[in-house]
């Protein structure tokens, strides 16, 4: 079905985009605190990450509103984001924090590294990044009629993004199957809701379409094993988001629990809106942003300096 054909088309999420040359943070031979002055410097914290930004996915809408953040904002005038892949960002951020150097990434909430790490959003007095977003589900045209049973979960299906970040933390030292299952063993009140009255069915097939993100594989593994708890046979297919959309538009996949609304992926919504049914909010309280340590004394897009 749709997993095969966009397969083909070399498409499918889990490219692995190798990471250019390590964000270069500047070094100072300086004894003592010299790395922590460097890092608390504001002048200049451009030159030492090179005036570049840590990125991900070329497709993500992320990184669609990083470009439009190099064009909107005059202080970042030199300035070019380093796309790569999420894996590659957070082994980035990762191993700057280990130094305490200074570095500016492409981040959003919900998100381990939150938990993890003491980060901190730059403020964005241009709201390139929007504000406060919500994840929505989406169908196919005519999958209420074909599945009902399907349906009536997936527009029942919403969490906090505590939940998620729950299911994104485990899924580091095991796997997002696991970390969904021990969500589910501790939240069975809530899937209870999702599934009151819902009638089992017999290994009937959905395909659930998602990009290809520690949130998205959260949310999506969640409602997989929900599903099959109905008799369902369910496939994950991660895909990039303009794919998604595109996928549930022509009914090529049933359905998507991953689109960012109203900003992230408001570009490609608006392409293929009436040809799909909108469920609405399954989380609200997203975000997107400029991420950096709350070590660097930096608080704002507009306090970072063009580079000369």
């Amino acid at each position: 079905m749709f997993k095969s054909k966009w397969r083909k088309l070399g498409m499918v999420a889990g490219l692995s985009i190798s990471l250019l040359a390590a964000a270069g943070c500047g070094q100072n031979d300086t004894a003592n605190n010299g790395e922590e002055d460097q890092a608390s410097s504001t002048g200049n914290v451009g030159e030492q990450v090179e005036f570049t930004i840590t990125g991900i996915e070329p497709g993500a809408g992320i990184t669609q509103a990083t470009d439009k953040a190099l064009t909107e904002y005059e202080n970042l005038s030199g300035w070019e984001q380093q796309k790569a892949s999420t894996g590659a960002m957070l082994t980035e951020l990762g191993d700057a924090i280990d130094n305490e150097e200074p570095i500016v990434v492409a981040g959003w909430t919900p998100h381990y590294m939150f938990a993890k790490w003491d980060l901190k959003y730059l403020k964005d007095p241009k709201n390139v990044y929007g504000d406060v977003e919500h994840i929505s589900t989406i169908a196919r045209k005519g999958l209420k009629e074909e599945m009902p049973e399907a349906h009536t979960i997936l527009d029942r299906f919403q969490w906090e993004p505590a939940d998620m970040e729950e299911v994104m933390l485990a899924a580091q030292d095991s796997s997002f199957e696991e970390a969904a299952q021990q969500w589910i063993d501790k939240n069975q009140d809530t899937v209870a809701k999702w599934t009151e009255g819902v009638e089992p069915v017999d290994g009937t097939p959905i395909e659930l379409v998602l990009t290809p993100w520690d949130t998205e594989r959260s949310s999506a593994h969640v409602v997989k094993i929900v599903l099959e708890e109905q008799g369902f046979d369910v496939t994950l297919t991660p895909v990039d988001p303009s794919v998604m959309f595109q996928a549930i538009a022509t009914g090529d996949g049933d359905a998507s629990l991953a689109p960012w609304m109203p900003a992230t992926h408001g570009a490609f919504y608006e392409k293929f809106k009436g040809e799909f049914v909108d469920l609405g909010e399954n989380l609200v309280g997203a975000k997107i942003g400029l991420v950096v340590p709350k070590y660097m004394d930096i608080d704002s897009i507009e306090d970072l300096e063009p580079a000369q």
